[in-house]
């Protein structure tokens, strides 16, 4: 059974090449203008910075 479960480290890193492969897919569309503004400023709102989540504090 432990052959049905994907290594930690290769599914991120399959999960990075497809937010790698989205983000040159967005920014060519962009450059080639055949984003609508509407699209754009939406793309600009899910794609923007992400807040850092608090760190874990151990209990004192």
């Amino acid at each position: 059974m432990s052959n049905d479960v994907i290594p930690r480290d290769q599914a991120f890193a399959a999960a990075r090449a497809n937010v790698d492969r989205a983000r040159a897919r967005i920014a060519a569309d962009r450059a080639a203008g055949r984003l609508t503004p509407d699209h754009a400023a939406l793309i600009d709102r899910l794609w923007g910075p992400v807040p850092i989540p608090a760190t874990h504090r151990a209990a004192a």
